[in-house]
């Protein structure tokens, strides 16, 4: 096989799912490897070699199911006596100080040696945090006040407090979360930075770009224009001489959605006289009260240029959500299909898009991807893909097939036979059950099922009264889909 970007898929579930396995990728280029999120179970799936010899962690966001081992992994590299170094975390600034915040009741304390005090640990002597991305000019900062009292401010990387003409801090009511305000200088309109703003901007952020670069010649470089889930998230472009993937990390990815927050200027819903909030620098209430616009046009073009001549890695939902793109909107996305592997599914879904799961493997060669199945490469050239309890299909198109695939409302189903009360039909197809990688046909028989050995080859196990019988049975998926 050809250099290129390898990943594979530990985990591609959401928070809610019963198959489990939440979100994570290990990404290998070279000898060099890394692990994108740490929601799936690291130790069960790598073992305690492989997260030795893995040279970097990033974290796209700080939902649990892409974290939810951050903290088990910081504490096996600090007292597993064959590994010599601390956890090497790539993110940004923002997500940091999250992980931070969010680890310490397992981190910042220990016994010591003797077991005789409890003693405190800090974080940084778990963690070694390398910035990705631009760090931002201005913070909302904790400042000694003198007598014991601490205050909130603004201040630039100088230490030099940033007036309420140019920001002020919004604590929510709910959360007590302080949040910064901000007046755009080309605009005049109160922002709030964080979500206006794109990385590539010179007014928020400092201009070194914080690009990450493996001694073998892979780069990482965050992205934000396209994230938007609520919590501070990136996006990751991941590059080597010829090849170049992006995770798109969870987002709504949707123009018409991209086009309104750019564009609708907000009116202010102030709780105070007009000069009483522009003197001041604190304001209790909610944040979204006083934001005029809510994204900038350079954030949305960006957005919108960002995928051009990659393979992506997208999240998906099926409907509705708030903070996933829906699969009946991708149309609405700048997303092209034959270099889109869907990720983060629900437990049962049917594509016409390629699918991920747990344990898959795909190869990135240019702006292509393929499946690795042992030492073969396979394209993805089936019609239909399906996920139904923990068991993933793929459909080929056949006039006399026995399944047929449905559409309404913009989503799709796959059922035995016609039932025109659960959609429009399509097409019909021909079903196969894939296991690790290789593709046999679909069992009705509930007394029968497929079995993978432990040397890899797989049974066909028929179940009577009596007992039950195994045969070896034959991939089939080099008839469908030639390898290369």
């Amino acid at each position: 096989m050809n250099n290129g970007i390898h990943i594979r898929v530990l985990g591609d579930y959401g928070p809610f799912s019963r198959m489990g396995k939440s979100i994570g990728y290990e990404i290998t280029a070279g000898r060099s490897r890394y692990l994108i999120d740490c929601g799936s179970p690291l130790f069960q799936q790598i073992g305690g070699h492989g997260l030795k010899e893995t040279r970097g962690l990033i974290i796209t966001h700080c939902h649990d199911d892409h974290k939810r081992w951050f903290s088990d992994l910081a504490l096996f590299n600090m007292y597993a006596p064959d590994i010599p170094h601390r956890v090497c975390l790539l993110t940004t600034e923002d997500i940091n100080d999250e992980l931070m915040a969010a680890s310490g009741p397992a981190l910042d304390r220990s016994l010591s040696p003797d077991s005789k005090n409890i003693v405190d640990i800090a974080y940084e002597d778990y963690i070694e945090f390398r910035t990705m991305g631009p760090r931002a000019k201005y913070k909302i900062t904790a400042k000694d006040e003198g007598r014991g009292k601490t205050g909130l401010y603004v201040m630039d990387r100088a230490g030099a407090c940033i007036g309420p003409d140019r920001a002020k801090i919004i604590i929510s009511n709910k959360t007590k979360r302080p949040r910064l305000l901000f007046k755009d200088p080309h605009s005049g309109e109160w922002v709030e930075p964080e979500s206006f703003y794109p990385f590539s901007s010179d007014v928020f952020y400092e201009q070194e770009k914080n690009l990450y670069r493996d001694p073998e010649g892979l780069s990482i470089e965050a992205i934000k224009s396209p994230v938007w889930h609520g919590i501070p998230g990136i996006g990751l472009k991941i590059r080597t001489v010829n090849d170049t993937l992006i995770f798109s990390s969870d987002t709504v990815h949707d123009r018409r959605l991209w086009k309104q927050l750019c564009s609708e200027k907000r009116p202010q819903r102030l709780a105070m006289p007009g000069k009483g909030f522009e003197a001041a620098s604190l304001i209790y209430g909610d944040i979204n009260d006083y934001i005029e616009r809510i994204w900038s046009g350079e954030r949305y073009e960006e957005a919108l240029t960002v995928f051009r001549d990659s393979v992506v890695v997208h999240d998906i939902a099926v409907r509705n959500s708030v903070v996933h793109t829906d699969y009946r909107k991708l149309t609405d996305t700048v997303l092209e299909k034959d270099k889109v592997i869907l990720t983060h599914s629900p437990d049962t879904m049917t594509s016409e898009w390629v699918l991920s799961k747990a344990e898959k493997q795909f190869k990135i060669q240019g702006s292509t991807f393929f499946e690795i199945v042992g030492n073969k490469l396979y394209p993805f050239n089936a019609d239909i893909y399906h996920k139904e309890a923990g068991n993933y299909y793929v459909g080929y198109k056949n006039k006399n097939g026995a399944y047929t695939v449905y559409e309404k409302e913009g989503l799709l189903s796959i059922s035995r036979g016609n039932k025109v009360d659960i959609g429009t039909p399509l097409f019909k197809v021909d079903l196969y059950q894939d296991i690790a990688g290789r593709y046999f046909p679909r069992l009705e028989d509930e007394n029968s099922h497929y079995f993978e050995r432990a040397d890899g080859r797989v049974e066909l196990i028929a179940s009577n009264p009596q007992g039950s019988t195994g045969r070896v049975v034959k991939d089939i998926r080099s008839k469908l889909c030639r390898s290369i």
